[in-house]
């Protein structure tokens, strides 16, 4: 048996002492979220699932199923909706560590969150009860499945929910393919060059229909191809939405998504499809060579605007050799 000196065990205890302390300093605990269930008595819904196990969801009123809309999707895919949220805050590399920080650096770049607060009550105020109750939905599961629940991310609200779509949107044109252009270590070219006839072409997504005086038998016909991905935050996800107030809906959500995004009600269907247009345009500014914060414009020089973009890494591991 191999015997180890005083020194080195007063030493690998001290060691184990510090690790522990700022495990339990810096390791986020887990939140006590019963109260959040008490939502759920302000709803009245049902969720019944067919064959395949796409939720059918019944509510009173509009808020009513987008209550329970959350709270089905929670079901079968909590962790991508959470992950969908928590990239809208700003706080992926809280979760997921300093690889995320480009997404938080982000939202602060975008500065979605005052968009947000500048704006989401000049939502109608129908809007904001759908999302408020999609909110309450994810907030009710997360109080049931604690134990799934990210840490520091709960309570949810419809600001949220808002803040997931302003986020994704500008996703979708590739704006984080222009910014990473960016920081590369060398500047790219940003000027514009035409392209031939041969070179190659961007391929989107595709959506077309058929008026049923086109159709052999008077049906119409609408034909969705979005080309999104089996699973992650922009995956489809099926189900059908009733409420006694009139909404009636067949479709397809992403993750954190209050309402159908493809699909049809009663009367027509609709589809919103993605290409490559050119959305995006990169400015290089003339800086003051008499002060390094001030640019060239108008033949001006405007002050720079500063701001902190706070990106936190919560977790730390220890290892031992």
């Amino acid at each position: 048996m191999l015997k180890s000196k005083p020194w080195q065990r007063v030493a690998l205890l001290t060691m184990l002492l510090l690790s522990g302390a700022f495990a339990f300093i810096f390791w986020p605990q887990k939140q006590d979220l019963k109260a959040l269930a008490v939502s759920a008595t302000q709803y009245d819904v049902r969720i019944l699932r067919d064959t395949w196990g796409v939720p059918h969801i019944f509510g009173v009123t509009d808020a009513d199923a987008a209550y329970g809309l959350a709270y089905a999707h929670a079901e079968d895919d909590f962790l991508t909706i959470q992950q969908v949220l928590a990239a809208a805050r700003g706080q992926l590399a809280s979760l997921y560590g300093a690889k995320a920080a480009p997404n938080d650096y982000m939202v602060h770049l975008l500065r979605i969150w005052e968009v947000v607060h500048a704006n989401y009550e000049k939502l109608h105020s129908e809007t904001r009860a759908i999302v408020e109750a999609y909110a309450d939905g994810l907030n009710h599961y997360a109080a049931l499945h604690a134990h799934d629940a990210l840490p520091g991310l709960f309570p949810v609200t419809g600001k949220d929910v808002i803040a997931g779509s302003v986020h994704k949107s500008p996703l979708f044109f590739g704006l984080e393919k222009t910014l990473a252009k960016l920081f590369e270590k060398e500047r790219p070219s940003l000027r514009a060059e035409a392209k031939g006839p041969r070179e190659e072409i961007s391929f989107g997504s595709n959506t077309f229909a058929v008026s049923p005086k086109r159709s052999a038998h008077g049906e119409t016909f609408l034909a969705v191809n979005s080309h999104q991905p089996w699973t992650g935050p922009v995956a489809w996800y099926e189900a059908h939405v009733h409420s006694g107030q009139g909404w009636d809906a067949v479709g397809a959500i992403f993750p954190g998504a209050p309402c159908i995004i493809h699909g049809h009600n009663r009367r027509l269907g609709w589809a919103f499809t993605v290409n490559t247009p050119d959305l995006v345009d990169v400015y290089i500014l003339q800086i003051n060579p008499n002060n390094p914060m001030q640019y060239r414009f108008d033949g001006k020089w405007l002050d720079l605007e500063v701001c902190e973009a706070p990106i936190k890494e919560i977790f730390i591991f220890f290892t031992t050799a």
